[in-house]
């Protein structure tokens, strides 16, 4: 009962203000977990509404109730998806999930750019490993929750694309959606699957893994901006060899050009949040415009407010992802950009969301366009 009344105390508005503000005066990671324990508690408060019909999105096969979901690296251990879901996130993806359990890299390894709005990240994969989040998934997962698990290498792995088909045949059962990701920067020599040739082994085993599996479950590949135009069009050529049912695009970049000078600029690690959102957006539209309109892609990186969530669209995504954004914003920021995004859907008479996909590629793709 006590704890009851102390989440509800916590989930009102001038209290979470308040908290978020607290969280952004602790060491990054113990902010992050407390917002995980936050969750868990209930501490934050449930969408009180149903989403309106038009933000129904239906991308490789699955219906979302919206087309926002918090992006892997948040609840990297599957402890809060129903969670997500309560206070209005259209789907959560967890992980990155790794066959062994491992710490990750040396702290600190999380470092805000705060006068940029930006996070740098060297975490390393960190996380409890496969049977940890499986059995969380197999007792917690509530039915109409819409989860993707994120699977990912070890670190001193002797077969990359070992781990990987593991997680497949792992998860395939229990996930709505796998994302095998090939993007951090932070296990050396994991972006090399990146390239043609150790892509084409990649997709083809995890994809025959998936194949085995009793029910047909999409899987996406996450991709890192930093690839310059051949390596797009080489990855292109593969995956129009393959049955993958989508992209995820895009991971956190090496580049500091976006916040030269700043505190923590120097810091190795993956650039993400704010000062992402350009660069991310353009390998987006660049990528839409290479695959073509079939293949779903869902957008991430930078988003940080309605408007640019609506252009991630616009440049191509069908489906966004947050997560850097809400270490500034609050949990809020997600009613925020719905507000948003319903106000352009009303006054301009659309019928549903899917209307702003793709309808500025070319300017994203071309760098003519920017928020």
């Amino acid at each position: 009962m006590v704890l009851s009344h102390f989440a509800k105390f916590l989930s009102q508005p001038v209290v979470q203000n308040l908290s978020r503000d607290a969280l952004l005066r602790l060491d990054p990671e113990t902010a992050h977990g407390l917002t995980i324990n936050a969750l868990k508690l209930g501490a934050v408060a449930p969408q009180e509404t149903a989403d309106p019909k038009f933000f129904e999105t239906e991308i490789a096969g699955l219906l979302l109730k919206n087309p926002i979901g918090m992006a892997a690296g948040f609840d990297k251990n599957a402890e809060v998806p129903n969670q997500l879901s309560d206070i209005g996130f259209g789907f959560a993806e967890v992980g990155t999930i790794t066959p062994r359990p491992q710490d990750g890299n040396p702290k600190p390894r999380l470092f805000r750019v705060a006068e940029k709005d930006g996070v740098i990240n060297r975490m390393g994969f960190n996380n409890e490993g496969h049977m940890a989040a499986y059995e969380r998934l197999t007792k917690n997962k509530k039915p109409g929750v819409t989860i993707g698990v994120n699977v990912g290498a070890n670190k001193d792995s002797e077969d990359f694309v070992a781990d990987y088909v593991e997680g497949v045949t792992r998860f395939a059962p229990l996930a709505d959606y796998l994302t095998v990701n090939i993007s951090s920067p932070n296990t050396p020599g994991l972006r090399d699957l990146q390239s043609a040739e150790a892509l084409k082994r990649l997709l083809g085993e995890t994809l025959h893994a998936r194949a085995q599996a009793a029910v047909r479950v999409p899987v996406f590949l996450k991709l890192a901006p930093d690839l310059d135009e051949k390596a797009m069009d080489e990855i292109v050529d593969v995956i129009r060899q393959v049955d993958l049912d989508g992209l995820i695009i895009s991971n956190t970049t090496l580049s500091r050009e976006q916040v030269t000078g700043c505190e923590n600029a120097d810091e190795a690690g993956g650039l993400s949040g704010k000062p992402l959102f350009n660069f991310s957006t353009m390998r987006l539209a660049q990528m839409r415009m290479r695959v073509g309109n079939e293949l779903p892609i869902i957008g991430v990186g930078g988003i940080h407010s309605a408007k640019s969530a609506e252009a991630k669209l616009a440049a191509g995504a069908n489906a966004i992802q947050l997560y850097s954004a809400l270490v500034f914003g609050g949990m809020e920021l997600l009613r925020d950009i719905k507000n948003g995004l319903a106000v352009k859907i009303r006054k301009d008479k659309l019928a549903n969301i899917s209307e702003l996909s793709s309808t500025d590629v070319e300017a994203w793709a071309n760098g003519k366009a920017e928020i």
